[in-house]
């Protein structure tokens, strides 16, 4: 249930840890020259306190949640907000977890004004999602997950940050603590949305379908961003399709159960299943032409039975689809319910199978004038990265992924411009490694100019640590460039 929260500190931060006068968040390191700042000049101007947010990143990781289930990482970071004695309206509880903070600053660049009202300027809203994964971590760090916890079916199951959304979260809190300290130079109304269940069960949409935008201002721009395995110190997106659509099917075979010495007198659901696996191989090879469109097919899931000698009455597929248009989207899908009925009436099932949707991604378009003000900004702050040097703004290196994502559901529900890029989290070190002894190896898909070897953990592995530093300083860093790019219009 949704509740707006009193914006007033709390008497303590939850620990670890907690701000303290003797570990200040941010502190002036430069002044600022005579004439407009840039953002550049901003960021140097006012850096936040690594320590702080670095042990706030170990924290969450070694604190993970499953979806719909992160409460102690929402009442975690509603408590930090009210903390930070800025924001208008704090509201908990919107789509289950999450939490969203309005902060209206009427303030003009040269100082004058005050905080209040109903804010002029552009409206932006920065995102940053909450939830684990069911992921047993293996990664050996000191500050590793050992969480274990019942999810939304009862099951008690490992929980790992094993997509990096620790890193997500603490970067958007300390943007939002820098933003703070820099009203004086920006005007407009930022919305600060930590989001549930990125992973599993579709946050951004249950958040949409509880009222988050009768509770807030509608944005003009909305800003997110996901570490990755690519070499730390770089981050780049590209203009129109970022991510692909994902669609995730549970399918359900109905037989006849026996004994299994007996199958003639059965309907046997793990053949009919296995047919269906096999034949659904063959919608992308075809059904799709691969040399103009793009699908992905994949059964992530089989189950049936319990015994041996047993032939059960129904088996169960996980399927799960990857498009970036949505004519082919509804033929692969169409062509799945083609395929698996045909295979039930031919079987002789005793009732038709049932196919039942379990989550839904659309694809993430980047705007392209968004983009191009983001990217124009990134490369101010970070340097255009060029071959042979690590890290900066290289959008060759990130281009568009078979991921998905949940967060254009936020835009499209305001029908605004949105922008989602991506930041290295790997060990430079990994990939010398690579280049050196990995000569002829196999690369993985989609990572651009610099290729990210199999041998990288990526997101997911129980193996993936994005490294502390300067992951978390690009991510804090691109999250307040891109936010400044709009509030100092």
């Amino acid at each position: 249930m949704r509740v707006k929260s009193d914006p007033s500190p709390s008497p303590c931060l939850p620990s670890p840890p907690s701000p303290s006068p003797n570990l200040p968040l941010y502190s002036l390191k430069t002044p600022l020259p005579s004439r407009s700042p840039t953002i550049k000049d901003l960021l140097t101007t006012y850096p936040v306190n690594l320590p702080h947010f670095e042990a706030i990143r170990k924290h969450f990781h070694a604190n993970p949640e499953l979806s719909t289930l992160e409460t102690k990482t929402a009442a975690y970071i509603a408590s930090y907000l009210r903390s930070l004695k800025a924001f208008d309206e704090i509201f908990e509880g919107v789509g289950g977890t999450g939490v969203v903070g309005v902060l209206r600053n009427e303030k003009k660049k040269d100082g004058k004004g005050g905080k209040g009202g109903k804010g002029k300027g552009k409206v932006v809203l920065l995102r940053a999602d909450m939830d684990g994964l069911p992921v047993k971590e293996q990664t050996g760090l000191e500050y590793r997950s050992e969480v274990r916890m019942r999810d939304v079916d009862g099951v008690v199951k490992d929980v790992m940050h094993a997509c990096g959304h620790d890193t997500h979260l603490t970067s958007l809190l300390a943007a939002t603590t820098r933003l703070i300290t820099m009203t004086s130079h920006w005007t407009g109304t930022l919305i600060i949305l930590f989001q549930p269940a990125e992973e599993h069960l579709g946050g951004a949409l249950r958040m949409v379908n509880d009222g988050l935008f009768d509770l807030i201002p509608t944005p003009d721009i909305l800003l997110g961003q996901h570490v990755g395995p690519q070499i730390t110190g770089s981050l780049g997106m590209v203009p129109g399709i970022q991510l692909s659509a994902s669609d995730s099917l549970l399918v359900t075979l109905y037989g006849r159960g026996g004994h299994a010495s007996q199958p003639a007198v059965c309907i046997d659901p793990v053949l009919m299943a296995a047919n269906v696996v096999v034949r659904l191989q063959g919608i992308v090879s075809r059904e799709v032409n691969v040399g103009e469109e793009f699908a992905v097919v994949t059964v992530g899931s089989m189950r049936a039975g319990d015994a041996e000698n047993v032939i059960p009455d129904s088996a169960t597929l996980k399927i799960n689809v990857r498009t970036i248009d949505e004519g082919v989207r509804a033929r692969v899908l169409g062509a799945i319910g083609r395929i698996v009925r045909g295979e039930a009436e031919a079987s002789g099932a005793p009732k038709s199978p049932r196919i039942e949707s379990l989550g839904r991604f659309p694809v993430t378009v980047n705007d392209a004038a968004v983009t191009e003000r983001v990217g124009g900004s990134f490369e101010e702050v970070f340097g255009r990265g060029k071959g042979g040097e690590e890290g900066g703004y290289r959008p060759e290196d990130f281009p568009r992924t078979n991921g998905s994502e949940d967060f254009s559901e936020f835009a499209r529900a305001v029908g605004k411009p949105s922008c989602f890029w991506f930041f290295g989290g790997s060990d430079p070190d990994l990939f010398k490694e690579e280049e050196e002894e990995g000569k002829g190896e196999e690369w993985r898909e989609n990572s651009g100019r610099r290729k990210v070897k199999k041998q990288i953990p990526i997101n997911h592995s129980p193996f993936f640590a994005p490294v502390m530093e300067p992951t978390l300083q690009v991510g804090i860093d691109a999250m307040t460039a891109a936010a400044l790019t709009f509030l100092m219009d």
